[in-house]
């Protein structure tokens, strides 16, 4: 770039970012920067504007005197969301205020649409989620909550990989939609002339590599579940899953403990944080109920001494008005949503469940019709679920038979996994934490979709204005 020179695209590379520049402030340092021109204060033969990068904001100030009349022209023409690329010198404003002095500056990209008025902003929420680009642009706490967001899957990735665990990859399109009881989406694989289904979840291939050898094991993976969309469900969904062998249900717990007040400490500072108008208190030990206890204290009825369906006709909840045509692990489930979940703010650890609901767990020695499992609720949100795993093929077998006779003849057994068991898998314990939810819980938002960089969404019907003009009305 020469002095008295402004040209548009090219090549522009920034010596260092807007944040650094503040950080490491000195009067008089020649600096090159770029980004985005948010605001323009035009007094005469100078102009007062200010520039932001990924992480920062910088007032810089033009002098017709120190650019020349033309320069200084297109200066003072530009439109507020151009970007461009500046080279100055540092100094401070009357007022106190960093800035960059402009020597020299270059057009990267222009404007051709008009960005959300400064006051007003964009606050159409159908609007932010579908153009989340814009939404970026202008709403600086939003772009914080995915820079949290990076941070804290980075932050997983250091603790598993600092206890000796290994990142691994597995298939996301699979010939059978296995490791959980969830509707798939399906797609067709033409070379191969095969339907595949994209994963619900990881975990029997991740068994596989257990059996394999590899002995600690992770997975930061995305699932895809063709069910329903609410404030905590999207079809597409980022989930953790561990696997460490010789160990079971205890040890996971453990790690789900250690891992999230970690997080909670570095993203707080304590183990206290803010969560709506509650105050969620991470202090360890957590809390631990037993799924039948629980729901006996809160219904009076005790589930294991009487048929479920019966006990589940006398607690007259709305959403068991089709009792009839639902299976007994769902109904459970009911309940529990309908008596508990609600109740649950504090980390809690609900164990003992019901081996008909999870076929994937090894039965408990001294209670055959309990499982080594535990959830782990939040906020009135399920975050975790682990096992002390399954391993002897056999029982394997018969679980995944009477769920196929429950679940119908859609459900299909997956023979090799059944096969991989055959070669010998060591005891071991499983672990899956939801990343979306858990960054809702540190980030404290309440809808999955503000965590979500691109949500899923319904086809587009006509818009507000970006602008604030709702010419249109309203998605």
């Amino acid at each position: 770039m020469k002095h008295k020179e402004c040209a548009y695209g090219g090549r522009f590379l920034p010596m260092e970012s807007i944040e650094t520049l503040r950080k490491e402030f000195k009067e008089g340092r020649q600096v090159k920067i770029a980004g985005r021109l948010m605001s323009r204060r035009i007094m005469g033969k100078s102009t007062f504007s200010d520039l932001k990068d990924q992480n920062g904001r910088i007032q810089i100030y033009a002098k017709k005197d120190v650019l020349g009349e033309e320069l200084y022209h297109v200066f003072t023409s530009l439109n507020i969301g151009d970007i461009l690329g500046i080279e100055g010198i540092l100094f401070t404003s009357k007022t106190g205020e960093p800035t960059v002095r402009i020597e020299n500056f270059k057009v990267l990209s222009t404007i051709v649409r008009t960005l959300p008025e400064k006051w007003h902003g964009l606050k159409d929420i159908e609007t932010r989620y579908r153009h989340r680009y814009v939404d970026l642009i202008v709403n600086d706490d939003v772009r914080k909550i995915f820079k949290k967001r990076s941070d804290i899957i980075r932050g997983i990735r250091q603790f598993l990989d600092d206890r000796g665990f290994m990142e691994v990859e597995t298939p996301m399109m699979q010939p059978i939609p296995g490791g959980a009881r969830a509707k798939p989406f399906v797609t067709h694989h033409n070379a191969l002339h095969t339907d595949l289904y994209l994963r619900v979840a990881p975990e029997l291939y991740l068994k596989r590599l257990l059996v394999g050898g590899f002995e600690k094991v992770y997975e930061i993976n995305r699932n895809f579940r063709n069910e329903g969309v609410s404030v905590r469900h999207n079809p597409e969904f980022t989930m953790l899953e561990v696997y460490q062998a010789y160990a079971d249900y205890t040890d996971m717990m453990e790690i789900t403990e250690e891992l999230i007040s970690g997080l909670v400490k570095e993203c707080y500072g304590k183990e206290e944080i803010p969560f709506g108008d509650k105050t969620l208190n991470f202090k360890r030990p957590w809390k631990r109920i037993s799924f039948y206890d629980a729901i006996q204290e809160k219904t009076g009825i005790d589930f294991r001494k009487i048929k479920i369906r019966e006990g589940a006709k006398k607690l007259k909840i709305e959403r068991l008005s089709e009792l009839n045509e639902m299976e007994e692990v769902d109904i459970l489930n009911e309940i529990f949503d309908e008596v508990l979940q609600d109740e649950l703010w504090h980390p809690t650890f609900v164990i003992d469940y019901p081996t008909v609901m999870t076929p994937l767990a090894k039965a408990k020695e001294e209670d055959p019709d309990l499982v080594y499992r535990f959830e782990l609720f939040i906020a009135k949100m399920e975050l975790a679920n682990a096992f002390s795993e399954l391993n002897d093929p056999m029982i394997q077998r018969e679980r995944l038979t009477v769920q196929k006779e429950m679940i119908g003849e859609h459900k299909v057994i997956d023979e090799d996994f059944l096969m991989a068991l055959e070669y010998g898998m060591p005891s071991a314990g499983g672990l899956g934490i939801g990343i979306d939810r858990l960054v809702m819980l540190l980030t404290n938002q309440h809808s999955i979709r503000e965590v979500i960089l691109f949500p899923q969404l319904k086809p587009e019907k006509p818009v507000a204005d970006l602008d604030g003009d709702d010419d249109e009305g309203k998605k």
